[in-house]
């Protein structure tokens, strides 16, 4: 059961993240989730992209648990603390919803980064302590999602904050009976995860729009598509290596079993279409027609049992990436054709005709008479990193560049040859929690 209480009389934030829209207004007799409560009024405030580009004086301002200096390299204002010799403890690290940036919840508060070029975009610390273990940003725009974390929470486990970055505060809660796994935002939902149950919020007026019961889901596996035209929703189903795919625009839902073993990390295309599945044994990764559940193709990590981080798709679906505790990132290229799917998308015609087939084995003509590992199809190329590090990873905006983030304070950028394949080249490596990148 949750309970909601949202700075609500006056006004709501947008949640389309376009540079100065304004805030939708909120009818105050709109039929709401009944266990909403008003706290107090606030004024109406504007929405702005954290690109560095909007006027400092509207995008940012200071609160009583802040003091601000000015940032020498954006045009935006960064909040530190008194001790800017700290080098704090990471709890999380995410992409945004494009990968153009990623976020970093710390033991002392959170940091937002342009990946290319990188760059820190600005940080809010708190002066005494507070940890934040789950920042969720939308796109751009000045509307976060936080969840407390670490030894010394800034907010409870079981609330999500929603912070207004124009006010440096702040604006909203919701409030759960356990702790909170994990956020996920679009531009007109909030999707939060517990550890057995996820709950979907509108977000022009945060009412509770559908539950749903998951199997245990410590990590917060959930996966939300991010077209506007189509709404598309990925978790755990109630049984062991089950999906459940919710197709919210035509009314549908979808079981299907993946795995034999528990889902670890899954991943969802930006258009909701294609699926990619690892489990706990982590040593097969597969692709999935989501509205249908059909298997479409099956690649192989490696041999050796791992946990799988994180798996990303790259803008066009030509190619899939994936991180482990193995310290290798490996990509895998995608046989997925316009015929698999059911509409008329295709994949790019220039890379499709160039590029290297995902590698196989050089027994699988004689498939079927030895083991199946020796005809699996494995990785175009690899990247490798401390063995036993997690990362999470995603693909650039450059063409075909991978970008790595680690929970050692590493950030990665590589580009791969999707012809000869092979090892990756690497363009840049930061140490991005060093205290002077601060000043």
């Amino acid at each position: 059961m949750a309970t909601l209480s949202a700075v609500s009389s006056a006004s709501w934030p947008n949640p389309n993240p376009s540079p100065n829209s304004a805030f939708l207004s909120q009818d105050s007799h709109h039929e709401r989730n009944p266990a909403v409560q008003d706290r107090t009024s606030m004024g109406q405030s504007q929405r702005t992209d954290l690109s560095g580009d909007g006027d400092e004086d509207e995008s940012f301002s200071s609160s009583p648990n802040h003091h601000t200096v000015r940032s020498p390299n954006s045009n935006l204002r960064e909040v530190v603390s008194h001790s800017t010799s700290h080098v704090p403890s990471l709890l999380h690290i995410s992409f945004n919803q494009d990968h153009g940036c990623f976020a970093a919840g710390t033991d002392n508060g959170f940091r937002i980064y342009n990946c290319d070029p990188f760059r820190e975009i600005f940080r809010r610390d708190f002066d005494h302590t507070g940890g934040i273990g789950v920042v969720e940003m939308l796109f751009r725009c000045n509307i976060l999602a936080l969840v407390g974390g670490g030894p010394e929470p800034q907010y409870p486990l079981n609330k999500v904050m929603i912070w207004d970055d124009h006010q440096s505060r702040c604006i909203g809660e919701l409030s759960f009976r356990s702790e909170v796994r994990a956020v996920k935002l679009r531009r007109d939902r909030i999707i939060v995860v517990m550890e057995q149950k996820i709950f979907l919020y509108n977000f022009a007026d945060l009412k509770l729009l559908h539950q749903i019961e998951t199997i245990a889901n410590p990590k917060g596996l959930c996966a939300v598509s991010q077209l506007t035209s189509s709404f598309v929703l990925v978790c755990p189903g109630l049984q062991k290596g089950q999906v459940r795919v919710e197709h919210y625009a035509s009314r549908r839902t979808k079981f299907f079993t993946a795995h034999d073993s528990r889902l670890a990390c899954f991943a969802l295309t930006t258009d909701g279409q294609l699926l990619a599945t690892a489990s706990t044994k982590g040593t097969l990764v597969r692709i999935y027609n989501t509205s249908d559940g059909t298997l479409l193709q099956e690649v192989r990590r490696g041999a050796d049992r791992a946990e799988v981080y994180s798996m990303a798709f790259s803008a066009n679906a030509l190619w899939l990436a994936v991180s482990s505790d193995k310290g290798t990132v490996h990509v895998f290229g995608l046989k997925v054709n316009s015929g698999s799917l059911g509409n008329d998308k295709s994949r790019s015609g220039s890379d499709a005709n160039n590029a290297v087939t995902t590698s196989g084995s050089s027994l699988s003509f004689i498939k079927g008479v030895l083991p199946k590992y020796f005809s699996s199809e494995w990785s175009v190329a690899q990247f490798r990193l401390l063995e036993g590090s997690q990362y999470i990873v995603a693909f650039g905006h450059q063409k075909n560049t991978v970008v790595i983030v680690g929970m050692d304070g590493s950030f990665y950028r590589c580009q791969f040859d999707p012809v000869a394949g092979g090892e990756m080249t690497q363009l840049e490596c930061h140490k991005f929690l060093k205290p002077e990148a601060a000043v």
